[in-house]
This record gives C-alpha cells, sequence and structure tokens, in this order.
C-alpha cells in the first residue's frame, strides 16, 4: 500500500533513527507509556511532517499507541528515502518520495487523507487544506488535529475568519515548549548547520541580512552573530523592528539592504521577501535561502526569468547570472534550508516539539466530546499542563530540578 523509493534501504534509516531515539528522552518515556495505555488504539492518524529521523521516531511512538499511521512528507526536498522505507519496514503506511514532483507530492498527501482520518497531524496545512477541499465527505470523521507550524497557523487563521474550518485544530506552534526553543534554537542552529554544510565558506565577518525577526528570525539572527556576522534585519512590523534595534542589530528595508548582504535568510512566512525588484541590486555572489515553510519567499520562478544564464554552481546551489552582470546562488531552490540542505532541527529540540505533538493528540482524543462545545471555537491553544509537563520532563532528562510554590505562596498568588 505503500509508495517509497528504494524499501531496500531500510537498514541505513533504521540507523537514523535508533541515533534520535537515544536523544530523545521525552518521546521514550511517551513510547513506554502508550505501549501500556494505548491511548490511539483503533484510530486512524494522517501525518504531513518533514521526514526525516525524529519525524519517524514521533510515528514509531504513535503507532506503539495503537495508531493506525499514514504518513507523507511535507516537503519534496526533505523527505529521507531510507526513513521512509525504515518506517515501511515497520510496518507503517508511507506515501513519500525525495524530489518528488508536484503531481507525485500530491499523490501522497491524498494517499494519507483518503483513508479517512480520526486525527490529523500537519506542517504548513496541506493536508487540512486538501480534506476540506477535496474529501469533504471525510471531515464528519475528523476529530481535530494538530499545526505543527506558523505558516500552517496562519492558514488554520484564515480559513477560521472565513467559517470555512469544520474541525478543531491545536495550534501547537504556539505553546511555550514549541516556538520558545523549536523556532528560536532549533531553527537558529539548523538553517547555519544547512548553509554551512552546503556552501563551506565563512560566516564571520560577512553581512548576513535576515528577513522576518519572529522566533524563528531571532534564532537566525542570533546563530549568526554568534558565527560573528554582521547581521541586518528586515521587517515589516515596527513592534519587532524596534525588539531588533534593542538586541543590537541593525534595521533597514530589504531594498536598502539588497546591496550589502551576502548571506540572506528570508524567515517571514510571506511570498516575494526577495523579488524582481531586488534582483538587479544584489552584490556579485549574494547567496539567497529561505527558511519559511514554502519556497516563495525568495522569488525563485522570477529570478529564473530575470536570469540569462543559470548554471549548478555546487550540490544544491544553482547560479543565477543577471542582465547587470553579477551571478547570485540560491540554496535549495528556494525551500527550507535546514532541512532540504540539512537534517533540520536538533533531536533534543524536537524531543519536546514532538512530545506536545502527541500530547495534543491524545488532548484532542480525551476531549472530544466537549473540545469545540466548551471553547466555542475551532482553533484552541495547547494547554499550559500540557507545555508545563513536558517542560518538567526535558528538565528532569537534563537533570534539573526546580523550586515549588508552597501552600502558602499559592494562597497568596491564586486566593483561597
Amino acid at each position: 500500500m505503500s509508495e517509497i523509493r528504494n524499501p531496500e534501504l531500510w537498514e541505513s534509516g533504521e540507523l537514523k533513527i535508533q541515533w534520535v531515539r537515544t536523544h530523545m528522552p521525552l518521546l521514550s518515556s511517551l513510547h513506554e507509556e502508550f505501549i501500556s495505555t494505548r491511548p490511539f488504539s483503533g484510530r486512524k492518524v494522517a501525518l504531513s511532517v518533514h521526514l526525516e529521523a525524529k519525524t519517524a521516531y514521533l510515528c514509531e511512538v504513535l503507532a506503539a499507541g495503537g495508531a493506525d499511521m499514514y504518513i507523507t512528507g511535507s516537503n519534496p526536498l526533505s523527505t529521507q528515502d531510507d526513513i521512509a522505507a525504515a518506517l515501511v519496514h515497520k510496518g507503517l503506511n508511507v506515501f513519500a518520495l525525495h524530489g518528488a514532483s508536484p503531481e507525485e507530492y500530491e499523490r501522497g498527501i491524498r494517499s494519507v487523507v483518503s483513508v479517512g482520518p480520526d486525527i490529523i497531524i500537519d506542517d504548513g496545512g496541506d493536508l487540512v487544506n486538501m480534506i476540506h477541499t477535496s474529501y469533504p465527505e471525510l471531515l464528519g470523521g475528523v476529530i481535530g488535529g494538530c499545526e505543527e507550524t506558523t505558516t500552517g497557523i496562519l492558514r488554520l487563521r484564515a480559513m477560521d475568519r472565513h467559517g470555512e474550518l469544520r474541525f478543531p485544530m491545536m495550534l501547537v506552534n504556539d505553546a511555550a515548549c514549541k516556538h520558545f526553543f523549536d523556532n528560536r534554537y532549533g531553527t537558529g542552529q539548523s538553517v547555519w548547520d544547512g548553509i554551512n554544510r552546503t556552501t563551506n565558506l565563512i560566516v564571520a565577518g560577512k553581512n548576513v541580512v535576515v528577513a522576518g525577526y519572529g522566533w524563528c528570525g531571532k534564532g537566525v539572527a542570533m546563530r549568526a552573530k554568534g558565527l560573528g556576522a554582521k547581521v541586518i534585519v528586515t521587517e515589516v512590523d515596527p513592534v519587532k523592528a524596534i525588539e531588533a534595534v534593542m538586541d543590537g542589530f541593525t534595521v533597514m528595508p530589504m531594498k536598502d539592504a539588497a546591496p550589502i548582504g551576502d548571506f540572506f535568510v528570508t524567515v517571514t512566512g510571506c511570498c516575494d521577501v526577495i523579488s524582481k525588484e531586488h534582483f538587479p541590486l544584489l552584490k556579485d555572489g549574494a547567496i539567497l535561502c529561505n527558511a519559511g515553510h514554502f519556497d516563495v519567499e525568495v522569488a525563485v520562478a522570477a529570478l529564473k526569468e530575470t536570469a540569462v544564464k543559470t548554471f549548478p554552481a555546487r550540490n544544491n546551489i544553482q547560479g543565477y547570472v543577471l542582465p547587470s552582470g553579477q551571478t547570485v546562488y540560491v540554496i535549495a531552490e528556494g525551500r527550507l534550508v535546514n532541512l532540504a540542505a540539512g537534517d533540520g532541527h536538533p533531536a533534543e529540540i524536537m524531543d519536546m516539539s514532538f512530545a506536545i505533538q502527541a500530547l495534543s493528540a491524545k488532548y484532542l482524543l480525551d476531549n472530544k466530546d466537549t473540545i469545540v462545545r466548551e471553547s466555542g471555537k475551532m482553533l484552541n491553544v495547547v494547554p499550559a499542563e500540557i507545555d508545563r509537563a513536558v517542560a518538567l520532563r526535558k528538565l528532569h532528562s537534563m537533570g534539573v530540578e526546580i523550586d515549588a510554590l508552597s501552600p502558602s505562596q499559592e494562597v497568596y498568588l491564586f486566593g483561597e
């Protein structure tokens, strides 16, 4: 039933999964709990997340809890074929190919949606969009879903504003243990892992332009500064722009940053952040990459139309010669640089994020009869007790203890 590139790659994939398993103690503890409690028994879970080792372990944990897993990737270049093979070898259903064509990618999404899932775990909103637009007859069977990314939540909010969302969604990306750590420390490190391994160039002394100063942009800028770069931030939000200034970064419009930057990293969730108007302004040798979910932040299609010549400059780097003579480079086709040109966030970071995912999915099942009626809305924040439980588990795994409020302190703060 699965559709993968090569089943014989499973041993390589299993080695990767074994490695992350030893560095993801939160998921390991949930694995043990779920084996006993089987909270997802008899339930179909459709999952679309970047298909690499850490995601594979999340799938194993949910399957240990009784879930019938239907898995696809959320980006054609982040799928790792050996990981897909390892999951199929374990008996899970996988529909994902590295380098999938648009048609193959859509077929993977359709394959996991068409089974009629009880729970959806999404990264970017493709599953939720597909089931609403192409399989409306299955909407009544969906208990709810979890969304991993800022981009996906933006899509959900748009659907909710128009009254189009037909089942409750947990806003996993908005959980404190997700965006504080995953978006800031995970993205910050993994973006530069991807850039450095792909370019093999020095960052120190270079001008790095970070477009967007949300939690992901903060992490990227912080790590660039740590690598010795001079960091420029571009923003449309005046509050975030002030924060960037007070964090010690230079803030300016993209049109002013374009002639200065050596590296450009877009982290906005929007489109055309570096667009046709900026291309002639870029210096010779400028390197462009994207760390937002979709490959629209750097307008690669417009760059192809503008260029007089394109050529492969290095593995996963494409060169574009512009009419004015300068050459600019794009990493990983403008797709997520940390996954399309790297292995994604560190295992210890995704351990927290995926623990939030697993517990949020369980929360949907435990509260399926009341969640919409009590909240009065389809978009639901992750309960504070889940955030707190994940944080405490993480501290325990790190050998860290914290204080607890005394009874008198609880009365002082919260009353009788």
